[in-house]
C-alpha cells in the first residue's frame, strides 16, 4: 500500500460510525427511488374502462413516465450525494443537502398531483 492510500484508509477509520449512516442513508435513497419507480407503474396500470378514458391514459402515461424519469434522477443524485458527503466525512466540513431535499419534495408534490388528477377523472366521470 502507498502512503497515500494508507492515509487515507486512517482517515476513514476515525469516522466509522458517519461513514456507516452515509451508506444507510444512500440505502434509504435507492429504497425510495424503487418506491417512485414502482408508483409510476402503478400509476401506468390504473386506468380502467371509464367515461374519460383519452384524458385518463394521459394522465396515466404522464404520472409513470414521470415517476420512472424522477427515480432514476433520484438514484444517481443519491449517489453523488454519498460521494459528497464520505468526502466531507473525511475532511470534517459537512453540509447539509437541502438542495436534493427540496427538489424531491417539487418533484414528489408533481406526480401525486397527477395521480390526484387520475383518480378524480377515474373515479369521476
Amino acid at each position: 500500500m502507498t502512503v497515500p492510500q494508507q492515509e487515507e484508509m486512517n482517515d476513514e477509520s476515525k469516522y466509522i460510525q458517519q461513514h456507516l449512516a452515509n451508506e444507510r442513508t444512500f440505502l434509504a435513497w435507492l429504497r425510495t427511488s424503487i418506491a417512485v419507480v414502482g408508483v409510476g407503474f402503478l400509476a401506468a396500470g390504473l386506468v380502467f374502462n371509464s367515461s374519460r378514458e383519452a384524458v385518463a391514459h394521459i394522465f396515466s402515461a404522464i404520472a409513470g413516465i414521470s415517476a420512472l424519469i424522477f427515480g432514476i434522477a433520484m438514484m444517481i443524485a443519491a449517489t453523488i450525494e454519498y460521494r459528497i458527503k464520505r468526502n466531507q466525512i473525511n475532511t470534517q466540513s459537512f453540509r447539509s443537502s437541502y438542495l436534493v431535499v427540496n427538489l424531491t419534495f417539487l418533484f414528489m408534490l408533481a406526480i401525486f398531483g397527477l395521480l390526484f388528477g387520475l383518480i378524480y377523472f377515474l373515479l369521476f366521470p
